[in-house]
Formats: structure tokens, sequence, C-alpha cells
């Protein structure tokens, strides 16, 4: 095996690895809209949201940028928002 296909190993595990946290942090992001909704609480969070990106710019040592990280991590608090959103909904109808 060559070094590129080494390579790709480890970032196709480290994808599994990513995929795993991400659902385990959808499934989190899930419960905190249960609690929310028990609690007549509004799924968006400004300050929560600035708190996590100013963590993890402050955590990040690269190679990504800080730009790059609140990039993504706003498209996961996005994701997980939606899914809150959809819960909220579908308990509405129930």
């Amino acid at each position: 095996m060559n070094q590129i296909e080494q390579s790709r190993q480890r970032i196709d595990s480290i994808d599994r690895q990513l995929l795993q946290l991400l659902n385990e942090r959808a499934e989190v992001a899930l419960l905190i809209g249960k609690i929310k909704k028990e609690n007549g609480l509004p799924i968006y969070d400004q300050s929560r949201e600035d708190e996590i990106l100013s963590k993890l710019q402050k955590k990040n040592r690269g190679p990504l940028s800080n730009g790059s990280i609140v990039k993504i991590f706003m498209t996961i608090i996005r994701e997980n928002r939606n899914l809150q959103t959809q819960f909220m909904m579908q308990q509405s109808e129930d």
C-alpha cells in the first residue's frame, strides 16, 4: 500500500469518527430542543452560539483558520437548530 492509500484510509477512519460525533451531537441537540420546548424557550440563542464559536476559535491550533472553523461550526449549529425546529413542529402537531 502506498502512502496516498494509507493517508486516504486514515481520512476514511477520521470521517467515520466525525460522522459518529456529529450524530451524537445532534442527539444531544434534540434533547436540548425538548427541554427548550418544555420550558417555553426559543430555539435560537445567539449568545450561546457566539460562546461556542469563541471557545472553538481560542482552542484552534490549525492548520484550519479560525474563519474556516467558524464556517464549519456555523453549518453544524444551523443543522442542529433545524433538527430542533423540526422536532418542535412535530410535537406541536401531535
